[in-house]
């Protein structure tokens, strides 16, 4: 696993605005692979990469 990343950079690298990703995790679709002690989220992109992938395939 490489260098975790912020919300926004997560978002940026998937090409989708912070809000996006944020409003994704307040609603269950996708899970951080690690809180801060302050609650912020940080993300490997291969592991959200392949959670967008699994809720496509199962929301068709």
């Amino acid at each position: 696993m490489g260098r975790l990343l912020t919300t926004g950079e997560a978002a940026k690298a998937l090409s989708v605005d912070r809000s996006t990703l944020a409003r994704w995790l307040r609603e269950g679709r996708v899970l951080p692979t690690e809180v801060t002690a302050g609650g912020h989220a940080r993300w490997d992109l291969e592991d959200l990469r392949r959670q967008i992938a699994d809720v496509r395939r199962r929301d068709g």
